[in-house]
């Protein structure tokens, strides 16, 4: 008798407190779905705005994560908070997680922040041929922590992002031209004017060439007097998708060309003199 005596003790114990405490159980509950309705719409409301705008998919999908993540844990607060839970507390026990997790992690958050800053400044884009870091190549692919280039080998680098947001990056494809400086070496007694005019007609008479402009066209002049040579630059621009096979063409035909004419191609060259030493003593 005594133990069912305490077990309706025990019932009439905890069930008030069950009954008192379901209105916020049924509070947190129908919090919970109102929330993650309303994160529904607002994320709808994202990604139309973003069909509207041309950004690029990657910002646009770190964005709209990061608002819907951001959404989902104030709403957790919220339903948490609505059971009772003190928010101060919370709030000190995710401050203090948050604390521990940024120090275990300082790498992945510096490339974080660095891929941010990419998605945003936008230095290069998908497609893009870049320098940076050491790799030269065109940009494959631009995530949250790091980017990865696929080099003239065909080799894939992933570079870090927070050591790429840090440093400098030379990107070729974004002006959307590049100018071209060749040098060719010609002898000493070899006829300047003569060679420049060859390189001069050469690079003119190619289509790919850019003409148009005055403070863009072709030219040629005496960069250096060299040790074995006087060096001829050739300058000229032309459009990044016509830029290396020119380059190409120009390097060759400009040596048959040079040739041809009888000018020469010179080399470095030592003169070497040997002496005997029983003549030099005598």
């Amino acid at each position: 008798m005594d133990k069912f005596k305490d077990l309706d003790i025990y019932i009439e114990k905890y069930g008030q407190k069950l009954i008192d405490f379901l209105p916020n159980v049924i509070g947190a509950v129908l919090m919970l779905l109102l929330g993650l309705w309303l994160i529904k719409i607002i994320n709808r409301f994202i990604k139309r705005f973003f069909d509207r705008k041309d950004y690029d998919p990657t910002l646009e999908n770190f964005v709209a994560s990061l608002i819907n993540w951001g959404l989902k844990i104030v709403l957790f607060v919220l339903v948490i908070t609505q059971l009772g839970v003190e928010s101060a507390s919370l709030v000190a026990i995710i401050g203090a997680a948050g604390l521990a997790v940024g120090l275990a992690l300082q790498g992945s958050l510096a490339n974080f922040a660095g891929g941010v800053l990419i998605l945003l400044i936008k230095p290069f884009r998908v497609g893009d041929f870049i320098s940076a870091q050491g790799v030269d190549g065109t940009v494959k692919e631009i995530s949250i922590f790091n980017t990865k280039v696929t080099t003239f080998g065909n080799q894939l680098a992933i570079i870090p992002n927070g050591k790429l947001s840090n440093d400098n990056i030379i990107n070729y494809t974004q002006e959307g031209i590049r100018r071209e400086n060749l040098t060719f070496g010609i002898g000493y007694d070899d006829d300047i004017k003569l060679a420049k005019e060859i390189l001069l007609k050469l690079v003119t008479a190619q289509e790919a060439v850019l003409k148009q402009e005055e403070d863009k066209m072709p030219m040629v002049a005496v960069a250096e007097l060299a040790d074995s040579s006087v060096n001829l630059t050739l300058r000229y621009w032309a459009k990044n998708e016509d830029f290396w096979n020119l380059r190409w063409h120009i390097l060759e035909e400009g040596k048959a060309q040079l040739e041809a004419a009888g000018i020469s191609i010179p080399f470095p060259q030592r003169d070497v003199h040997h002496y005997n030493l029983e003549t030099l003593k005598k």
